[in-house]
């Protein structure tokens, strides 16, 4: 059923906000100092071109230790993303939901562009997985929060 999702997504104007976070993570890479903010870009770029059965997880809570982007510099690199290049990402992504809920056929399409919106906003220190990895990686810290209690 994702793939039949992904497919009408990326033909229904998916491609564009896709074609968006492109654009900005080339930007990025033009100045040598913003090579990870293009690295991220890259990797939301993709699952903006197809999101369905993928989610967005902090890499922290996937792999149970925090690195440089999950940090206190991942904070400060998502500041300065947001200034130069997270609004204008969540306002494409704002205003396709917006087109999409107009028609009722769209409202799911609408729902995953207000997801996109959210990450595009900070998206440092984030990864992209399949559902289920997700799924098991917050079960995962469940119980070993749960431990710690015991």
């Amino acid at each position: 059923m994702s793939a039949i999702g992904n497919l009408i997504w990326f033909l229904f104007g998916g491609v564009f906000m896709g074609l968006a976070w492109c654009f900005f993570g080339i930007l990025a890479f033009i100045s040598i100092i913003g090579i990870p903010w293009g690295r991220a870009c890259f990797v939301m770029a993709g699952f903006s071109f197809f999101p369905f059965g993928k989610e967005a997880i902090y890499r922290d809570e996937l792999t149970r230790s925090e690195d440089i982007g999950t940090g206190s510099l991942g904070f400060i690199g998502n500041v300065l993303w947001f200034i130069f290049a997270g609004f204008w990402l969540a306002l494409g992504h704002v205003m396709s939901a917006v087109a999409c809920f107009v028609t009722i056929i769209g409202i799911p399409f609408a729902i995953q562009h207000l997801k996109l919106a959210a990450i595009s906003i900070a998206p440092i220190g984030q990864t992209i997985v399949d559902k289920e990895v997700a799924a098991a990686a917050r079960r995962a810290n469940g119980e070993v929060e749960a431990s710690k209690w015991r």
